[in-house]
């Protein structure tokens, strides 16, 4: 791309898009994002509404190229989101929004590429002891439902992110326990995925299986009232729902880092953790990561990080825009289709 093509390739519509907000931004300059905004997806009846609304908030800027990032598998045209009654054609969706290409992506698939640009004061550490910088990274965390994705080592090319569903695999409990509140979860659910627990309404599904098994009436919770109650030493319920939530995540990301070999670290993005991370750090979460029998001392020495950055999603985006308008570029160059 010439410097003046380059300069009109700007600036570009950037989305990540949850079950509960859509955070949408614009990057101005290469690597450069403003004008962030976060839209509650319940205030629009469609993903054109919400693009629209922001982009009359920031001036109606003349864009070219956009790219969304979904919490929602990216199969083909037709986007059905999982946890939001959105549901559109991607095409349509360039058309109405007047732009040139758009991409979408797995919402998961974007944090991990921008854990690729993510500097260390990004990043808090969680035990381990050293990191393999040319090995497999292992990305996922909580929130309105629970992502997965990977990074893949790819010589020349950087990093390949997976685009996976690794959040509904089945959850395997680890102890009595554990079985309790998964036959709890099946009897309601029918399937137990890792998602039923390790998300927001996981958390209170959790305590609402504690509180069935101690006879307390259940009373109506939120994942806030929850982790607040928790950490004030108001509800030991609350405080355990708490930890074995933790000690949930801590199986599912070493089920993780196992599979994909992840000697580069484990990554923990999402909104639930950042909210508690005090806490976190001494929770039952590593002590649970590193317990694998003979697979222990692997465990042990692979470092976790926290993902502090607030918009991985939207870097995430951009970087996959970026690389998207290379190819493109280098097929018209070439004169594919």
């Amino acid at each position: 791309m010439s410097t003046s093509q380059n300069k009109k390739s700007y600036p570009r519509l950037l989305a990540d898009i949850g079950g509960t907000n859509a955070r949408f931004a614009l990057e101005t300059i290469p690597g450069k994002i403003d004008n962030v905004e976060v839209l509650a997806c319940q205030d629009y009846n469609t993903v054109v509404d919400a693009a629209k609304a922001y982009l009359n908030k920031v001036g109606n800027p003349v864009v070219r190229f956009g790219a969304f990032a979904i919490a929602n598998p990216v199969l083909g045209d037709w986007v059905q989101m999982t946890n939001h009654h959105w549901a559109f054609s991607i095409e349509t969706t360039r058309q109405a929004l007047n732009l040139e290409i758009l991409i979408l992506i797995n919402d998961f698939t974007a944090q991990a590429y921008a854990i690729t640009k993510m500097p260390p004061s990004e990043l808090m550490q969680v035990g381990g002891t050293s990191r393999d910088l040319y090995a497999p990274k292992a990305v996922l965390g909580p929130g309105t439902g629970l992502g997965v994705s990977g990074l893949i080592p790819c010589e020349g090319c950087g990093y390949i992110a997976l685009a996976g569903e690794g959040g509904h695999v089945s959850f395997a409990p680890f102890d009595d326990t554990e079985i309790m509140i998964w036959q709890y979860a099946k009897k309601k659910y029918g399937h137990v995925s890792a998602e039923r627990f390790l998300s927001g309404s996981g958390l209170v599904l959790i305590h609402e299986a504690l509180a069935s098994r101690e006879g307390i009436k259940n009373s109506k919770m939120t994942p806030e009232l929850i982790s607040e109650q928790a950490l004030s030493g108001k509800s030991p319920l609350c405080r355990l729902t708490l930890d074995i939530f933790c000690a949930m995540l801590g199986t599912v990301s070493s089920n993780l880092a196992l599979t994909l070999g992840a000697r580069g670290g484990v990554y923990l993005c999402g909104g639930i953790i950042p909210r508690f991370i005090d806490y976190f750090k001494t929770s039952p979460f590593r002590i649970r990561f590193e317990n694998k029998g003979r697979f222990d001392a692997y465990l042990a020495a692979i470092p976790v990080y926290i993902v502090l950055a607030k918009y991985p999603g939207i870097s995430g985006a951009a970087v996959a825009l970026e690389n998207h308008l290379k190819d493109y570029n280098l097929k018209q160059v070439k004169g594919e289709k």
